[in-house]
């Protein structure tokens, strides 16, 4: 049996990471393939899905020319911060972006990118977390 491939679309990581979940809850359980896709997922996937989409349409109408699909795709997943990560992102690839999309670009993520002094809400639990165990080292040393 011979699969064909209608089309092909790029996307983030954080939709995949969704669409595992339903699969998920259609299935039961997914297999040993999609069980090691999705650990990978959770570690490394840190944008909400509908930030994702949201980001990945302000990159498109910024209307950058040679910017394709997975090119977004790409940026949106890796969330660069600056020109320089933008740059080192698209070196990759045999397109060439001029230093005023670059920095489009990163102005467009940096909106997106969570700001340092609030905390997300799995680094405020990991500091609980934290605090609690070394009070129970605490207490167990007296």
């Amino acid at each position: 049996m011979t699969v064909k491939v209608l089309s092909e679309t790029p996307i983030t990581m954080a939709e995949l990471k969704e669409d595992l979940k339903k699969i998920k809850e259609r299935d039961g359980e997914l297999n040993f393939r999609a069980n090691k896709t999705e650990e990978y997922l959770g570690l490394f996937s840190n944008v909400e899905v509908g930030k994702a989409r949201e980001l990945k349409e302000k990159l498109k109408k910024l209307d950058i020319p040679r910017l394709k699909e997975e090119h977004i795709t790409k940026i949106v997943d890796i969330m660069p911060a600056t020109s320089e990560e933008v740059k080192s992102i698209l070196q990759g690839y045999t397109i060439t972006v001029n230093n005023d999309n670059v920095k489009k670009i990163a102005d467009a993520v940096a909106e997106f990118i969570p700001k340092k002094g609030k905390k997300t809400e799995k680094a405020e639990k990991a500091e609980k977390t934290e605090k609690a165990e070394s009070a129970e080292k605490t207490e167990k040393a007296e």
